[in-house]
């Protein structure tokens, strides 16, 4: 509880100080700074709640190309680990109601991240069109395909919209097993216990190797799956 309280306090103390950098970032339109402020903070602080990350497949990934990460998902603390490992500026969808907060909404959406209202099926239909002309700018685009966290650390079945996304947008989609964070933080707890994550990033796969939806979701859940303990997989 103690390391939580730190992240928290760290997080708490770092808001108020990027603030200072929003009036620039407004006059100028330019969110790189501040990006990768939050990215900074984001690693720190998930540091001093004890967790270290190690990341493997990294050096699969062409730094000249954009790609459309998919993740399984099990903790809130899965984005401030992932994000700041993910080379180059990245954009995820986020819950709507995090955009009504003042500044940090007006940020979010500065630095293209995408609402999305989960329950609502026209509102997410808009989101994929939203992400798919944040990809043509060149932005990656990090996705959790199972829309929600799992209880078991299993992964659960797959939302259609991220493979939409990425027959619209025709770039490589690259899997991403997370696995540790089930047992750092899993779902309904809120203290952090010290320990490793390890973060997978798979070979990428390309456009001409997705077949049909279908095939290219169960490609993606297979590689994600084999990259997690066996206990945990389906």
């Amino acid at each position: 509880m103690i390391r939580t309280t730190i992240m928290l306090a760290f997080w708490a103390v770092m808001l108020p100080l990027a603030a200072f950098l929003f009036p620039w970032v407004l006059i100028t339109g330019d969110i790189r700074t501040l990006y990768r402020v939050g990215m900074w903070s984001a690693r720190t602080g998930v540091r001093l709640a004890g967790i270290r990350v190690q990341s493997v497949g990294l050096e699969q990934l062409d730094p000249s190309r954009t790609y459309i990460f998919m993740a399984n998902h099990v903790s809130n603390i899965d984005p401030p680990l992932l994000a700041p490992r993910i080379p180059g500026r990245t954009s995820i969808m986020a819950k709507q109601e995090l955009f009504k907060i003042p500044i940090l909404g007006k940020a979010m959406r500065m630095a293209s991240l995408i609402p999305v209202n989960r329950g609502d099926r026209d509102a997410g239909i808009a989101a994929v069109r939203a992400a798919t002309e944040v990809v043509k700018q060149g932005i990656h685009m990090m996705i959790y395909v199972e829309g929600h966290r799992s209880f078991d650390g299993k992964m659960l079945p797959f939302k259609k919209g991220p493979f939409y996304l990425a027959e619209e947008c025709r770039v490589p989609v690259v899997p991403i097993t997370i696995s540790g964070t089930h047992y750092v933080m899993p779902k309904r707890r809120f203290s952090i216990k010290p320990g490793v994550v390890t973060l997978i990033f798979h070979k990428p796969i390309e456009p001409e190797e997705f077949g049909s939806r279908e095939q290219l979701m169960e490609k993606v859940r297979s590689v994600i799956n084999s990259g997690l303990p066996p206990e945990y997989q389906t």
